[in-house]
């Protein structure tokens, strides 16, 4: 995660929280008061945003210190204590909902994340995110899904080609798709990964006569239409499932021998985790 774009996001954040001031803490908390808190767990999970909560304390008050007992990824329990955060009062007054929201959110998808992982144990196949993030908040939620134990797919429209079915119709097919697609890349002097969209088993005998693509996502496709598809492709081109995934079916797209599945709903489909910074 670059230092530049969180520090860049938590002014931000601090200065639509703040306005002209925390007027509740001034009004009762004298300036020269210091206390402790404790970050409080109250649903079992997997923890994320612990790094991020220590740079927002920072940048609200750098003499605030923290006292970190749990750091990203390990499993956590109701009743176990993440960190204590030492310092004016007023200044872990102005930070709690900032931690709480970046910390809450970022453990819940780290926590759906490794739900997800845990059920491919075995196998080759990885989880990936999607593009299906909140604006201004992908770079944290992206952190959250490795966190998580899961890998992301882009982190925009910049670091890879995906040519998906609207792709495929303005370009008047998949041929003339990937064709296009090769001569900008020549032209551009870019050398991005070409990933294309089949719909259906015959998009993937097409995709493999024209070939000149690194992966070939199915979309939408059923569990036997999966098994099919990759058993035709046989390790010519990395293979994606995408589209609808759940828990409940996530294993059996990877016993296909897919490499990859793709899971919107771990970024689109958030339910934060539950935890409380509690004054000491």
């Amino acid at each position: 995660m670059e230092n530049r774009v969180l520090r860049e996001f938590i002014l931000r954040s601090i200065g639509e929280d703040l306005g002209d001031g925390d007027h509740s803490s001034l009004a009762c908390i004298p300036w020269d008061a210091y206390g402790k808190a404790k970050l409080l767990v109250k649903e079992e999970g997997i923890i994320a945003g612990v790094n991020v909560a220590r740079e927002a304390f920072s940048a609200i008050d750098k003499e605030l210190t923290c006292e970190i007992l749990i750091e990203d990824g390990k499993k956590i329990i109701p009743g176990d204590i993440a960190f204590y955060v030492s310092g004016r009062q007023q200044s872990i007054l102005k930070s709690e909902r900032l931690v709480l929201n970046i910390m809450q959110r970022m453990s819940g998808i780290a926590t759906s994340t490794n739900q997800y992982v845990s059920l491919l144990h075995g196998l080759k196949t990885k989880v990936l995110d999607t593009r299906k993030t909140t604006p201004g908040l992908r770079f944290l939620e992206k952190e959250a899904v490795r966190i998580g134990g899961g890998m992301n797919h882009r982190m925009g429209l910049f670091d890879m080609i995906m040519l998906k079915d609207n792709h495929i119709t303005y370009a008047g097919g998949i041929e003339k798709a990937i064709e296009k697609t090769r001569d900008y890349l020549k032209k551009s002097n870019r050398k991005l990964k070409i990933e294309i969209e089949a719909r259906n088993p015959d998009d993937v005998k097409e995709i493999m006569k024209i070939g000149g693509v690194n992966r070939i996502m199915l979309d939408n496709f059923s569990i036997d239409d999966t098994a099919t598809a990759v058993n035709l492709i046989n390790g010519r081109y990395e293979t994606e499932s995408s589209g609808g995934i759940t828990l409940d079916t996530v294993r059996a797209y990877a016993e296909c021998g897919v490499d990859f599945v793709s899971v919107g709903a771990l970024t689109h489909h958030i339910r934060s985790l539950d935890m409380s910074l509690k004054a000491v």
